[in-house]
């Protein structure tokens, strides 16, 4: 039985009070769960979000990592850096790396591999943007994008990846995939890695959905076969609507 992850990507929202009053609400009514609970922070604030989190099960990630260990590379963060500050998980190919930042195939899978091979565990995000949905082109894009993303990650490794398919039509626009949409994706990603690694990589990676998450809409899409949780994205911004989210999880 795969584990529930509703984790919170907070982007580039909230400033130091806000966070840390935003992950100690949570943190007050989390009570008691069987999901994973997941923070993503913005860089400036993570150590603070990780002080707030203490004594709880809240988890807390990167956005973003850099692919070098150090050096002249003004604006990056290393993977030292993120565990340095407490951090456990890091998100990889969020579709706005990819769309608005321009972030290729290969960097994205330099950094899962570099994220994975410094003990962090990554959060892989895989989705179609509205024109590849609409010319029935989601599978192909799927493809490339796993493809892409874990090229030399082992069987092994991906015991420490965890796949988040956000279709990009449904971030932030208030639309949000039917329930069937959810899991036709879903149920293709989990053939996919089944077909590239092996029936128990396939059986026990997580699958999360990410795009317009709410409390209202949370349950059904949680209850489908292959989808193993939530990234939640505006709904991560206020502890009540995040609690619900968690709460509609089980």
């Amino acid at each position: 039985m795969r584990q529930v992850i509703v984790a919170g990507n907070w982007k580039m929202n909230t400033n130091k009070a806000e966070g840390e009053a935003l992950v100690s609400g949570i943190k007050e009514g989390l009570g008691e769960t069987s999901a994973e609970v997941l923070v993503f922070p913005p860089f400036p604030y993570l150590g603070g979000i990780v002080a707030a989190a203490e004594g709880s099960a809240i988890q807390t990630g990167s956005q973003d990592l850099y692919i070098e260990d150090n050096g002249a590379y003004t604006g990056e963060v290393s993977t030292a850096m993120l565990k340095d500050v407490g951090c456990t998980h890091v998100l990889v190919g969020h579709s706005e790396r990819r769309h608005v930042l321009g972030e290729c195939n290969k960097l994205i899978n330099t950094k899962t591999r570099k994220g994975l091979a410094d003990g962090l565990k990554v959060v892989l995000c895989v989705g179609e943007l509205i024109e590849e949905r609409q010319a029935w082109q989601m599978e192909a894009v799927l493809d490339e994008q796993m493809s892409w993303g874990l090229a030399g990650v082992t069987a092994d490794e991906m015991a420490s990846v965890v796949i988040a398919y956000e279709p990009v039509w449904a971030i932030g626009t208030g639309l949000t995939a039917t329930p069937d949409q959810a899991e036709e994706a879903h149920k293709y990603l989990r053939g996919w890695l089944e077909s590239h690694y092996s029936a128990d990589v396939a059986e026990n990676t997580r699958i999360l959905y990410g795009g317009s998450v709410k409390p209202d809409n949370a349950a059904e899409l949680i209850g489908q076969p292959n989808v193993d949780g939530a990234l939640v994205g505006g709904a991560s911004l206020k502890a009540d609507s995040f609690l619900g989210i968690i709460a509609a999880a089980g």
